[in-house]
């Protein structure tokens, strides 16, 4: 299917009253582009770990909108033409002319497979379901991930500090608990390692279900890797079906703005002596957690890795 972008050239200062135009239109869907950074405000909320370098802001901006190519967008366009003449009358909204270009609609969901490939950390090698195994493989212990559209392939940075992680403290029978766990690769990578059991806990429902499937493609018993939709952090429910005192190793691939209230709560969930391994921190935030967690008495940090601008911090319970 083929569609016609319109974008409009127009100032930072107009684009909502511009995209609310667009929208008495009829347009329901619109995309910004601009120069304007988040502010510190906006990245709390966001949980954003780091900003794209992007250049000044000179006050300009582009609101694009897509229509059908196969229909006759005449109309439309007229009206939209319209509006925007007479929001020129009152305000100022840059030049406001329109460029007219076409794109194909694409299937994004499936289009990223063709750059994740099997890779190795340490002796693990991390496979793609949709790829076969090869004669390279047989000497290793091969995982087999379909990310879905939950967060995890392994490939990322963060991902494998903590695998590396797992493979230094893992041990037979070991209790783990995965938090934020995406894909479930954290689990599935512990159970193959020697864990008797997983349990993920993650906001996204998408979550839930890629972790089962990962699961299930690496033959894991039934029972051994569970998963709940839940925030450890505050949701009483989701603390006590966790359990307290009970993991020998507890995984955390989430931001640094998470790491830190959950640096608070997690150590009621582990054993004494129990590991906690985490990632997803951008290096300028490293000071950040690692004092965050030297503020807790019952967390002594044994690590600090980096990967990249990527930052692990491994800590034990006393």
């Amino acid at each position: 299917m083929k569609w016609n972008r319109y974008t409009i050239d127009t100032t930072t200062a107009a684009v909502d009253v511009v995209s609310s135009c667009l929208g008495d239109c009829g347009i329901e869907g619109i995309e910004i582009e601009d120069n304007v950074q988040l502010s510190q405000k906006d990245i709390k909320t966001m949980f954003v770990d780091f900003i794209p370098d992007l250049p000044p802001d000179d006050g300009s901006a582009r609101v694009s909108f897509y229509l059908d190519a196969d229909e006759d967008n005449d109309e439309m366009l007229k009206k939209v033409k319209e509006e925007l003449e007479d929001m020129k009358s009152f305000m100022d909204i840059g030049p406001a002319t329109i460029t007219i270009s076409q794109t194909e609609d694409k299937d994004w969901i499936n289009n990223w497979k063709q750059y994740f490939h099997p890779f190795s950390v340490g002796d693990l090698i991390i496979k793609p379901t949709w790829e076969e195994y090869t004669d390279e493989m047989k000497d290793h212990l091969v995982i087999n991930i379909d990310p879905g559209t939950a967060f995890g392939t392994g490939s990322h940075e963060t991902t494998q500090l903590v695998i590396r992680q797992l493979q230094k403290y893992c041990k037979k029978g070991d209790k783990v608990l995965d938090v934020g766990c995406g894909s479930g690769i954290l689990s599935v990578v512990a159970i193959m390692l020697g864990a008797e059991s997983a349990l993920g806990t993650d906001l996204d429902p998408n979550a839930i279900i890629a972790t089962k499937e990962n699961a299930e493609v690496n033959k894991i018993e039934n029972g051994r890797i569970e998963v709940i939709e839940g925030n450890i952090i505050d949701d009483k429910a989701v603390q006590d079906k966790a359990g307290y005192e009970c993991y020998d190793i507890v995984c955390a691939n989430i931001l640094a703005d998470v790491l830190e209230p959950l640096s608070e709560e997690i150590t009621r969930h582990m054993k004494h002596g129990a590991i906690f391994m985490t990632s997803g921190i951008i290096d300028m935030k490293e000071e950040e957690v690692v004092n965050k967690f030297r503020e807790n008495p019952e967390l002594e940090i044994l690590e600090i890795n980096h990967n990249g601008e990527w930052v692990n911090v491994t800590a034990r319970r006393i």
